[in-house]
């Protein structure tokens, strides 16, 4: 599936695109190289599906926990680019949040890899020539 953003006026619409294809999934994969948008549409995301902290990369924290209007529902944010080694994912629990059956996203999971569950959903941010992005996600 593919999901086409010519510009910042359209993600609200893609992000709700990508909303309908979550159910029955709870970690995505977020590859894209720096600057590709990986946090700007995953805050899009976010926003549609009503969370209302202020969404950012959690780049220094490795993860953060934003609340979902529903009670009892949370959404983890993890980016591991900042980590070295793979004891460092270890230590924070990865585990608790991947099998909390709370929505993961995860931005740099290449340097994680092996630790994505078998059902993780990919998506792959790319730069179009013209600036626009595509999001190719694999279910």
């Amino acid at each position: 599936m593919e999901i086409h953003i010519s510009n910042l006026q359209q993600i609200a619409q893609a992000a709700r695109t990508f909303i309908r294809l979550m159910p029955g999934h709870t970690i995505f994969a977020f590859y894209g190289t720096m600057g590709a948008g990986k946090t700007t549409f995953i805050k899009a995301v976010c926003e549609q599906l009503g969370v209302t902290d202020a969404v950012a990369s959690p780049s220094f924290a490795i993860v953060n926990e934003y609340a979902l209007p529903q009670p009892g529902h949370t959404i983890y944010h993890f980016d591991f680019y900042r980590i070295n080694r793979l004891s460092e994912v270890y230590d924070i629990g990865y585990e608790d949040y991947f099998y909390s059956g709370n929505t993961c996203f995860v931005e740099w999971p290449e340097l994680i890899e092996e630790l994505l569950p078998l059902d993780t959903v990919r998506i792959r941010v790319t730069v179009n020539p013209d600036q626009s992005r595509t999001l190719q996600i694999d279910l």
